[in-house]
Parts: C-alpha cells; sequence; structure tokens
C-alpha cells in the first residue's frame, strides 16, 4: 500500500482507505439522527367514547441512486405514488399532511427516501390489508 493511502491511528497500527472509509460511514451512520422532525409518539385518543391509536406509518420507500440534486430527483416518483390508488387513499386519510424523509441507503451508497403518514389504527389496518408491502 502507498505511504498516502493510509492513515496512522493513535495506537500505531495503519489504516487502509477502504477500510477508514467504511470505519467513517459507521460512524455517521451512528451518530445520524434516526427520527425526523416531524415524528410524534404514539398517541391515543377518545373519539365517542373509543379510544383511537394514531401513530406515524412509513407508507412508501424509494431508493434513488447517487445523482447530483437527490431532493429534485424525488420529485417525480413521488408525485407518481401520489397520484397512484394508493398514494390517493393515505393524502385523503392521513391526520396530518404527510411527509417524507430522506437517509443514506447503505446498501447501494445511495439515499433512501421514506413517505410516512400519521393515520388512526383502522386507516393504518385498512392500509396495510389492501395495499400490504410498501416497498
Amino acid at each position: 500500500m502507498r505511504r498516502g493511502h493510509c492513515r496512522n491511528l493513535p495506537n500505531g497500527h495503519r489504516l487502509g482507505c477502504k477500510k477508514l472509509i467504511a470505519l467513517l460511514y459507521l460512524c455517521m451512520a451512528i451518530t445520524h439522527k434516526t427520527q425526523p422532525d416531524h415524528w410524534q409518539p404514539e398517541q391515543v385518543k377518545i373519539i365517542n367514547d373509543k379510544a383511537v391509536r394514531f401513530c406515524d406509518v412509513c407508507v412508501h420507500e424509494i431508493r434513488m441512486g447517487d445523482v447530483e440534486d437527490p431532493d429534485l430527483m424525488i420529485a417525480e416518483p413521488i408525485w407518481k405514488w401520489q397520484q397512484s390508488d394508493a398514494g390517493q387513499f393515505i393524502m385523503e386519510h392521513a391526520v396530518d399532511k404527510p411527509y417524507w424523509t430522506s437517509t443514506m441507503d447503505p446498501h447501494s451508497y445511495g439515499h433512501l427516501y421514506r413517505v410516512v403518514a400519521r393515520l388512526s389504527e383502522q386507516t393504518e389496518t385498512f392500509w396495510k390489508l389492501k395495499w400490504g408491502n410498501i416497498k
């Protein structure tokens, strides 16, 4: 290994460039905030003398490769999903406006986008029975 492609660690060991990148990526994944700002904890409200549970549900996932502006490139797939039967159902039945989150995708070194909606327990059950797998 050439001298410029490895790093000395405090204990005297040397670390190759690929291992250093993998280590930095792991540290970034661990220290990255796992819950978006919009996320809310599960809530139970009494409606018509019945307890109804509300929670945030991931209703769609999109994997995006390494592109120059992923937030711009993701607009079309999200729009197409929003125009589908599943997307229209979520837009009509979500308690709050659905939001999307972006994280690093460790499998493809790209981006993983998730559309998250706050649903009641009944709506979530209907959603899972009708459309099943979110991917």
